[in-house]
């Protein structure tokens, strides 16, 4: 099989509204994407304006952001927070409301047309399902809502016929590279890692790994959830089956290398051997801008790369039986139905456990591993049905955490 279709991520016409100015909902503006989706909006006043914020409990720093934008609607998902962030805002002639349905009202606000969708983990999927129902485009950097509900997402997104773009780094690289491809068949799309920080430690070593170790990345600057998923590498076996349903890929066709530098940010090759390759700095501010510029190209919001500031730049393969979580997204992907959900809600689970300093880092991977195991696959048929599998798992991992040390 070649991947000649791809990029089925452009499911609409290329219009005039191209030129028309953005009126963006941010969905989870408070973490890192949606501040630097902000940091490019301040850098592109005139093409962008902000209708709708939503964060999850930083209910200060989504009151500044709000004075800042001025939207017309902001919405906290945790209701405790509601009551400071009415008196933040008050006088400021924006609507505030907090809780899931609020978050989902926040892509339904008059004059919306665009959706970041940024929340972290599985509460991410109903929002992006309301904004493509209401046939937005979706610039998506929440890979989880692709990893829970791949096919009824990719499904929604045909029938409505609206434009989903990657904005994860490695998505949008090849992404960019698939505009140069022409139709032409493609063999391979391979996925660049950084490896995480325990790149280089000794297997032996991993089971003494600290929170605090686990969370200083060397090259990207990332909310705790994810930074944690790059050291333990289920970032990247998310990422896999994201691509897996952004671009029509096999998984036989999807292939991982830990790149250190994070200069090269995927690849893709061809059926004759030639490949090209996305390169830039790590900084998120481009892949986001390009998703809300594309299919143009905006001035550049952050310096160029220099190749000759970049030294040199190295390859090897991922140490899979060391991080067995790359494996296990790669079996629950080839698996399909509700196990994608399962290791999800699973992962979210042991991370937490993790970050609160119940289960060691080697321990992450054993409890995604149990709770697979402890669930019968099934087609994944609807949303509620995903939704109560995701509820299930989580249960069932937070079960299997309190037994580990027994």
């Amino acid at each position: 099989m070649c991947l000649s279709n791809i990029p089925c991520v452009k499911m609409a016409e290329i219009t005039n509204q191209c030129e028309d100015m953005k009126n963006l909902a941010i969905l989870g503006s408070t973490g890192s994407i949606g501040r630097n989706t902000l940091e490019v909006v301040r850098n592109n006043p005139q093409k962008i304006r902000v209708r709708s914020l939503t964060g999850g409990k930083n209910w200060q720093l989504l009151a500044e952001q709000a004075v800042e934008f001025s939207p017309d609607f902001v919405a906290i998902a945790d209701p405790a927070y509601e009551t400071m962030l009415r008196h933040a805002l008050a006088g400021k002639n924006i609507t505030v409301a907090s809780g899931e349905d609020a978050v989902i009202e926040a892509v339904t606000i008059a004059g919306v047309d665009t959706v970041v969708a940024a929340i972290v983990g599985a509460a991410g999927l109903k929002p992006v399902m309301e904004a493509i129902a209401c046939r937005h485009q979706i610039c998506l950097a929440n890979k989880e809502t692709l990893v829970v509900g791949g096919s009824l997402v990719m499904e929604a997104v045909k029938r409505a016929e609206v434009d989903l773009i990657p904005v994860d780094s490695e998505h949008s690289a090849i992404f960019q590279c698939l505009q140069a491809s022409q139709n032409n068949p493609l063999r391979k799309i391979i996925i660049t890692a950084s490896g995480g920080p325990f790149r280089c430690m000794p297997a032996e070593q991993l089971a003494e790994v600290t929170v605090e170790q686990a969370l200083k990345h060397p090259n990207w600057s990332m909310g705790g959830k994810i930074t944690i998923d790059s050291a333990s590498l289920m970032n990247k076996g998310l990422e896999v089956i994201e691509a897996h349903w952004l671009f029509d890929a096999d998984y036989s066709q999807i292939e991982v290398i830990v790149h250190p530098q994070s200069i090269i940010h995927s690849l893709i090759e061809f059926s004759d051997g030639s490949v090209l390759a996305q390169l830039g700095w790590p900084d998120m501010k481009l892949p986001i801008q390009y998703a809300l510029s594309w299919p143009k190209r905006w001035m550049p919001p952050q310096a160029a790369l220099d190749m000759a500031r970049v030294a040199s730049m190295t390859f090897e393969p991922p140490r899979m039986n060391d991080f067995p979580c790359l494996q296990h997204a790669f079996d629950a992907g080839r698996a399909g139905g509700i196990m994608p959900c399962v290791l999800n809600a699973a992962n979210e689970i042991a991370v937490r456990e993790f970050m609160h300093k119940k289960i060691s880092f080697v321990e992450i991977p054993a409890l995604i591993g149990q709770t697979m195991k402890s669930f019968k696959n099934e087609p994944a048929a609807t949303i509620d049905q995903l939704i109560e599998v995701d509820d299930r798992a989580r249960r069932v991992a937070a079960e299997l955490a309190g037994t580990i040390h027994e």
